[in-house]
């Protein structure tokens, strides 16, 4: 299993496919705002969005998108706060905020965001 430190060192890339997203780390997922929603919500309700902890990775399913590369330009990215898995969810310190930008067909970028960035709490 990858930690997110060895993921952004070796600046492996997260993959979407149509309204799926893999992330090559295993996280749980706080929060998600992605153009105008804000989704808190994960459960299997078929709206907003749930993500599933794989062996090796996350897997994300945006309900409400049908294919991530039309809602999200180069100039708008899905920002997320995440705990690494085997973390303490209940130690903000360990809360992570990440930004994902669409890249070429099927790659995403990511990039750690510090706390001077514009996040809706």
């Amino acid at each position: 299993m990858r930690k997110l430190e060895e993921v952004i060192s070796k600046k492996i890339n997260p993959l979407y496919y149509g309204n799926r997203v893999l992330l090559p780390f295993m996280c749980d997922i706080l929060k998600i705002v992605i153009e105008k929603d804000i989704i808190t919500d994960f459960s299997s309700s078929k709206k907003g969005a749930e993500y599933y902890k794989r062996e090796t990775y996350t897997e994300i399913y945006f309900h409400d998108y049908d294919d991530l590369e039309d809602y999200v330009t180069k100039y708008e990215t899905i920002k997320m706060i995440i705990v690494e898995a085997g973390q303490d969810v209940f130690d903000f310190s360990n809360h992570i905020k990440i930004a994902f930008h669409v890249k070429e067909k099927h790659i995403l970028e990511m990039e750690l965001l510090n706390d001077n960035y514009l996040f809706i709490e």
